[in-house]
C-alpha cells in the first residue's frame, strides 16, 4: 500500500466530522492520491465501537462516504454533496489496528452528477466493507449556505490538484 502515495492537501480549521482539523472528536482523515484513487489510512479506537472491539457501522459508512466524497473534489476538482450510498458490511472492522480506505470514480456521469466506489481494507489486503455512492456536483454559485471564505479555499485547493 506504500507505493506511489501523493499526499492531498485539505482545508484546515473546519468543523467536519470526518477531516475536520477543528473538530475534537472528528477522525482528522488525511488523504493521498495513489493511482486512481483517493486513500487514507486509519486506526479506530475504542469511542468507534458498536460491539465489543468492532468499529461501529456509522462510523464505517462515515469512512467510505468519505473517502468517496474526496474522492470526486480531487479528480472533479468540484464542490458535491452524497445523494444516495448504498454500504455492504463484509466482515467485523476491528478498532485499534491500520485500516485503509480506498475510492474511485466509477462512472463519469453527467456535469451535475457522478458515482463512486470506496472499499475498507485491513492490513493483509481483505476488504472489510464496500460501498457505493451517487454525488451530486454543484457550482459554486448554488453553495449559498456555505462562507465565501470556504468557498475561497476549496477553489484554490482545486488549483492544487493534478
Amino acid at each position: 500500500m506504500d507505493k506511489d502515495k501523493t499526499p492531498i492537501p485539505i482545508l484546515e480549521g473546519h468543523d467536519c466530522f470526518a477531516c475536520g482539523t477543528n473538530n475534537p472528536i472528528g477522525l482528522k482523515l488525511d488523504f493521498y492520491r495513489q493511482g486512481n484513487s483517493i486513500c487514507s489510512d486509519v486506526v479506530l479506537n475504542k469511542n468507534h465501537v458498536g460491539w465489543q472491539n468492532m468499529a461501529h457501522g456509522g462510523i464505517i459508512s462515515t469512512l467510505l462516504d468519505e473517502v468517496m466524497s474526496w474522492t470526486v473534489i480531487y479528480f472533479k476538482k468540484a464542490f458535491s454533496v452524497t445523494r444516495q450510498i448504498q454500504v455492504r458490511y463484509l466482515r467485523p472492522v476491528p478498532v485499534e489496528v491500520p485500516v485503509t480506505v480506498k475510492g474511485a470514480i466509477t462512472s463519469g456521469g453527467t456535469s451535475r452528477s457522478c458515482q463512486a466506489e470506496a472499499i475498507l481494507l485491513d492490513s493483509e489486503g481483505n476488504i472489510l466493507a464496500k460501498g457505493e455512492g451517487e454525488f451530486v456536483i454543484l457550482s459554486e454559485d448554488r453553495l449559498t449556505a456555505l462562507p465565501d471564505e470556504f468557498k475561497k479555499q476549496m477553489m484554490n485547493l482545486f488549483n492544487k490538484y493534478e
